[in-house]
């Protein structure tokens, strides 16, 4: 800081004993530093140095001041370092779609290990589904989220969101693959016996709305023999979802973990021989890769999701 500059022409002369030497350190004209050294002893009414014949030297009142502005000056830079840090700190706010439960995301480490790589960084959630992530995504309402999918697919034309149009401007990465297991209520298990789609169809299900995972993929399941879901609720959260399951009002989708966990700890029913396959993914928009929020989100998430599939 420029009101520093007498200081550092005292300090540096202190330590050089020579005008010409500090002029040279701290690149400046042998004039200008003799004319700070003035205005300080004059400012302070003291005499700072002595002549000598093999140049300057501290005075008595030289020496005491000296570790005073060593001092000053250490703090000055340290003052300059901070102001500088923050013009290089990542500061904004990054909004995130999440779907499902937090857990199975590994939310918590995501989060935690970026605001300590950005601290600055001020992090928006927004629960809803993939569909709805998705389209939040894409229309810039949401900066990153994650998204399920059949393996291989991402946010593509299969995803049959958007009928005729794909989602180019988005990007993707996956994080995991799972199955969804067809799940009813405990004492169902004749009823699943017969585990072709069209007798499934026939039975109670529990469905979801169209920009949902389950939607998509009960729905491709269901394609090739032409059945339609016998729908005798609609829910949009999965934990409403297996309450109705557990309640015997009909079928359902549910994660491999949760099925295998509802049907030790509930004794739902789990129809054998069934497993869709999905892909948790992490979507963002191609345009916004470099955008210094995404790019942090992206550098965590290979942290939180070092081994990927494929």
């Amino acid at each position: 800081m420029q009101e520093y500059a007498t200081l550092r022409a005292f300090v540096a002369v202190a330590r050089t004993g020579s005008v010409s030497r500090a002029a040279e350190q701290l690149h400046l004209t042998q004039p200008a530093i003799s004319l700070k050294l003035k205005q300080l002893q004059a400012n302070l009414g003291l005499t700072l140095f002595s002549r000598r014949p093999q140049g300057l030297a501290l005075t008595a009142d030289g020496h005491a001041l000296l570790p005073a502005a060593e001092k000053a000056l250490a703090s000055a830079q340290a003052f300059e370092q901070t102001a500088g840090t923050l013009h290089s700190t990542l500061r904004g706010k990054l909004s995130i779609g999440t779907i499902v439960d937090p857990e199975f995301l590994r939310l918590g480490a995501f989060l935690s290990r970026l605001m300590a790589r950005v601290p600055q960084l001020e992090t928006e959630l927004h629960h809803g589904m993939s569909g709805s992530v998705l389209n939040r995504i894409e229309q810039g309402n949401l900066d990153v989220g994650f998204y399920l999918a059949p393996p291989g697919e991402g946010p593509g034309l299969a995803s049959g969101l958007t009928p005729g149009k794909g989602h180019e401007a988005l990007a993707w990465r996956e994080l995991t693959h799972f199955h969804y297991h067809v799940v009813a209520p405990a004492g169902w298990e004749n009823r699943l016996i017969d585990t072709r789609w069209e007798h499934l169809a026939t039975l109670p299900w529990i469905v979801t709305p169209q920009n949902s995972a389950h939607h998509r993929l009960l729905k491709q399941a269901l394609g090739p023999s032409g059945a339609v879901p016998n729908r005798v609720a609609q829910v949009d959260q999965e934990a409403c979802m297996l309450d109705l399951v557990r309640a015997g009002v009909g079928l359902s989708l549910a994660r491999d973990a949760l099925a295998m966990t509802e049907r030790q700890e509930s004794g739902l029913a789990v129809a054998d021989n069934i497993r869709l396959p999905c892909a948790l993914s992490f979507i963002w928009r191609h345009e916004s890769a470099n955008e210094p929020p995404v790019n942090a989100a992206l550098s965590t998430l290979d942290e939180v999701w070092p081994h990927r599939p494929g």
